[in-house]
């Protein structure tokens, strides 16, 4: 049982996924740019402005995160999971994700801050 409120949970998790999420548009944008693209320029500008629109994102959930006293941390990797430790008003828990759980929500954030934020 978490004493973690579902809203407070979210931000947490959204600290853990936007900085995955910030990695994987990192290397995408080095594979545009060293890529045989004709037309590079426009998916550069793409990942360039989504770039920092997550980190914006990033930087507004750090805000939230120290005014409401929560921190998250990667404490341990497997094949299988992830564990986070939670932090949140002085309460600390460990929470395993099934590392392809997390692929498929960074994907889908993927798929939010490249297509959908503009519907």
């Amino acid at each position: 049982m978490t004493r973690i409120p579902e809203k407070d949970r979210d931000i947490l998790e959204k600290a853990m996924y936007l900085p995955m999420l910030l990695t994987i548009l990192e290397r995408d944008r080095m594979v545009f740019e060293k890529g045989g693209f004709k037309l590079k320029e426009p998916y550069l500008q793409l990942l360039e402005e989504t770039i920092k629109v997550v980190q914006r994102d990033l930087k507004d959930t750090k805000s939230v995160m120290r005014n409401g006293q929560m921190r998250v941390e990667q404490v341990a990797k497997d094949e299988d999971f992830t564990m986070f430790l939670f932090v949140y008003k002085g309460f600390e828990e460990r929470h395993n994700y099934f590392n392809p759980r997390i692929r498929n929500k960074v994907q889908e954030l993927l798929g939010h801050y490249l297509f959908r934020r503009f519907l």
